[in-house]
């Protein structure tokens, strides 16, 4: 079948020419091909000698003796110097066939092929090469024709895939790769023949023939043409990069762990409780570590038992049937809903990986022999495999350690289908969990000494909502050391008789645990006072000498064991305080200060006012009297007691907080506690430079209906009359119950004033959470209670008033005494005295 030479075929490269010659020895016919090597046309070269035309003068002789034998029969091959016509210089060489021919008529002639011999060497030079850079080449190389079959693979191809280079032709992408990975390949082969974009870094993913492992190879393609243009392939470079990914893996992973450690740094233990603490280490881990995580913590430490939680090798970790006990506190799962089950179990509810799963917040065991209990013996890392047809592929069951003490323990696990876990991820899960730890145990030892610190604090503060007659009352105490929650500020209500109340505030100098011991001390010393119901002046003049008495010199610290510091002094106590004593009957208030900031008083419908009480000098400076002032405040009036605290600050001077807490104070018709509350939040009190305590107090008075008061004649039949008025007060106020004990105790502390006492007699009814029974006289002789005898005929009315009364007692006053009973309203829980108390008096 004939067909014409396609373009681009090896005769365009190698430019094959032919001529013929004559019996004559000159030109008879000259293809074109002759006219593109030596330049001239046929109407120039034939009928020309073509020694004389195309050969140098130096070879013409030897070129007619060829031509000679050549007519004579005689074939010829050689290479022959030609030169252009009309040129004196050598044009090139030409490797030159002559063969032997005859005409029609017999006559002998030749037949020339020529060809140029630098387009050979360049032909042999550029298969050299080809065949260089094809065969010994250390990538893989094929050759795709444009069927997609193999034309042509490299003895490194086989060396990889088997065989020889020849056996590979005609085979597919499919004979090499799995099917996934061989329609990838398919598609971009055809792709680059389509288009002619070339693929750079096309990874494929498969196997060499007889291996396990999976190898990563990089391939090249680039569609390949013919020297006319025309596509006549693809090929393909193929290069081994597993070792390159392993290693971007490695470094990939390594660089995820140094991550995870520092996102680790920066979001556990941003919060010193210990669940969020738990949930922050899972939070971190999951998904960016593993795809499941659970975290167990010793319920001992949950507990805040003193004891820590377990110590490696020790018998504290192991309880009842193995571990001791633990509660889940945090979960987390990137794959699932479904709780944690990991590997093979010890049985129901054991709490062990592949168990029943263990619901948040529950307390469980984990069983002796299992690989939890053993990490928790041991504190060493363990690694279980997850069981056939479940979720979890591998479980890291780490101890969570912090200062050789174990106190918890956290799994990491990953699902089937992820990477396993490695050396690098198992050093990253101890060093999650060591971190983890510290914070949880530094948590645990916070949350110890917060709670130590909240007992001293609660033991310091009034307990409760405070309450007092007539008063509506509102307090805050924010300390300054966020750390420990006390401080050296304080505020106390304290109940007097008469339903008075006596409000205290004050601020010890310092700060921390040093300034709280000294305030717990002064408060006991104030509440001390106060019951023995002294004048505000006086209760400072004791308090100042308290304070001087808690400052020893150093010789008294070295006699009790202490080293020496030197000529110094012991810390002397300094502290300022206000004792107010309200009394609702009449609504007056009497201050005494000691070198405290002024109490602020907002009458309804005014503006706040700093009430001029005279400071006086701080308590323990010692050697000044302090100065009373009484106050009468107007029913619904706002009275607040604070610390500098609150009004001071390094940003702010101490007149502009003053000024911004007497404005924070206008909006005095709000509920009390949203007064506090706005106070707090208006103003800038630059908290945590200093301790704040405020104590407000809303006046609302005794009605007088609440109040009966008499003044009695100094005779014998005023004893009578106060029986009289004292039931008809109390059948007023529906206390008839009480009627009976009202009496006989009224009788006798009027008796008692009649007998003992001097001046005019004044009785006084108090009606509000208990029923006050007062008796007043000018005398200055305290009543005391003492033990009569058998034979005596009396003596025994202030025992009887101490058994029938809830309590009673006495305080001096401005021009005499008062002597005073309280009982509980008939809805009360007052306790009747017995018949062997009654009896105890005779």
């Amino acid at each position: 079948m004939w067909q014409s030479s396609p373009p681009g075929s090896i005769y365009d490269y190698i430019r094959v020419a032919s001529f013929s010659i004559g019996p004559d020895g000159l030109v008879e016919q000259w293809s074109r091909r002759a006219v593109d090597l030596f330049g001239v046309t046929a109407e120039e070269a034939r009928g020309k000698d073509p020694v004389e035309a195309f050969v140098p003068a130096d070879l013409r002789e030897r070129g007619h003796r060829k031509v000679r034998e050549i007519l004579d029969g005689k074939e010829w091959t050689g290479l022959v110097p030609f030169r252009i016509p009309g040129e004196d210089r050598p044009h090139g060489i030409a490797e030159m066939y002559v063969m032997p021919s005859e005409t029609q008529s017999g006559e002998r002639a030749a037949l020339c092929i020529v060809v140029d011999v630098r387009a050979l060497r360049r032909i042999e030079t550029d298969l050299a090469a080809s065949q260089a850079i094809f065969g010994q080449s250390p990538f893989g190389f094929l050759l795709f024709g444009t069927d997609l079959t193999v034309k042509r693979a490299n003895r490194r191809f086989a060396t990889v895939f088997g065989g020889s280079a020849d056996d590979h032709r005609g085979r597919t992408v499919h004979d090499y790769l799995n099917r996934a990975e061989a329609d990838r390949m398919t598609a971009a082969l055809r792709s680059v023949l389509e288009t002619g974009e070339s693929v750079t870094d096309f990874e494929i993913v498969g196997a060499a023939p007889g291996a396990r492992d999976r190898r990563h190879w990089s391939i090249n393609l680039y569609r390949v043409h013919s020297g006319s243009g025309r596509p006549i392939g693809v090929a393909g470079l193929g290069i081994d990069v597993t070792r390159r990914h392993n290693a971007a893996r490695e470094a990939a992973s390594a660089r995820r762990n140094l991550a995870l450690l520092n996102e680790a740094g920066a979001r556990i233990g941003n919060s010193l409780d210990l669940e969020a603490t738990a949930r922050e280490l899972l939070n971190v881990a999951v998904p960016g570590f593993c795809d499941l995580a659970s975290v167990d913590l010793y319920q001992g430490l949950l507990s805040g038992d003193e004891a820590p939680p377990g110590r490696w090798g020790s018998s504290h970790d192991v309880g009842y049937g193995g571990s001791a006990e633990l509660r889940r506190v945090a979960v987390a799962s990137a794959v699932s809903d479904t709780p944690l089950r990991t590997g093979e179990g010890d049985g129901p509810g054991s709490g062990c990986p592949g168990s029943e799963p263990i619901a948040l917040g529950a307390l469980h065991r984990y069983s002796f022999n299992s690989p939890c209990a053993g990490a928790l013996r041991t504190g060493r890392l363990r690694t279980v495999t997850g069981v056939d047809g479940g979720l979890v592929q591998t479980t890291l069951v780490v101890p969570m350690v912090a200062h050789d003490t174990v106190v918890g323990l956290v799994q990491f696990s990953r699902a089937k289908g992820s990477e396993s876990f490695g050396e690098r991820d198992r050093a990253l899960a101890v060093e999650l969990a060591a971190r983890a730890a510290v914070c949880i145990d530094n948590a645990r030892l916070y949350r110890r000494e917060h709670e130590r610190a909240l007992i001293l604090q609660r033991s310091l503060l009034p307990p409760g909502d405070p309450e007092a007659a007539g008063l509506d009352i509102a307090c805050r105490y924010l300390p300054g050391t966020a750390a420990t929650e006390v401080g050296g500020d304080w505020f106390d209500v304290i109940e007097l008789p008469g339903h008075r109340t006596a409000l205290v505030i004050g601020d010890v100098m310092g700060r921390g645990l040093r300034a709280a011991v000294a305030m717990g001390e002064l408060r006991t010393a104030v509440r001390t006072l106060a019951q023995l119901d002294l004048e505000p002046a006086e209760v400072l003049s004791h308090l100042d000498e308290i304070a001087r008495g808690l400052g020893a010199p150093i010789g008294a610290q070295q006699s009790r064991g202490h080293k020496s510091r030197g000529p110094e002094l012991a810390e002397v106590y300094l502290a300022t305080c206000v004792y107010a004593v309200y009394d609702p009957v009449t609504r007056r208030c009497t201050f005494a200060n000691a070198g405290h900031l002024p109490p602020v008083l907002v009458a309804p419908g005014e503006e706040a006012l700093l009430l001029d009480v005279p400071p006086g000098m701080p308590l323990g400076v010692g050697g000044e009297p302090f100065e009373e002032v009484a106050v009468e405040l107007p029913e619904g009036a706002l009275l607040a007691l604070y610390t500098d605290g609150l009004v001071e600050s390094r940003d702010h001077p101490l007149d502009e907080g003053l000024s911004a807490f007497r404005r924070a104070l206008t909006d005095q018709d709000r509920p009390l506690e949203d007064v506090c509350d706005r106070v707090l939040t208006s103003l800038e009190t630059g908290h945590g430079e200093d301790d704040i305590a405020l104590l407000m107090a809303r006046i609302q008075g005794l009605p007088a209906e609440a109040v009966g008061d008499w003044r009695l004649p100094r005779e014998p039949r005023s004893v009578g009359r106060a029986r009289e008025l004292a039931r008809t007060q109390l059948a007023a106020w529906d206390l008839e119950p009480l009627v009976d004990t009202v009496e006989l105790l009224v009788s006798e502390l009027v008796t008692n004033a009649l007998r003992y006492g001097e001046g005019e007699i004044r009785l006084r009814l108090l009606r509000d959470r208990t029923l006050v029974c007062e008796v007043w006289d000018a005398g200055l002789v305290q009543p005391r209670r003492r033990r009569a005898k058998d034979t005596d005929e009396g003596g025994r009315g202030l025992q009887l008033v101490g058994l029938l009364s809830s309590s009673w007692g006495s305080r001096r006053t401005p021009r005499g005494k008062t002597v005073w009973f309280e009982l509980a309203l008939p809805d009360g829980e007052a306790a009747e005295p017995t018949v062997e108390q009654l009896l105890s008096m005779f």
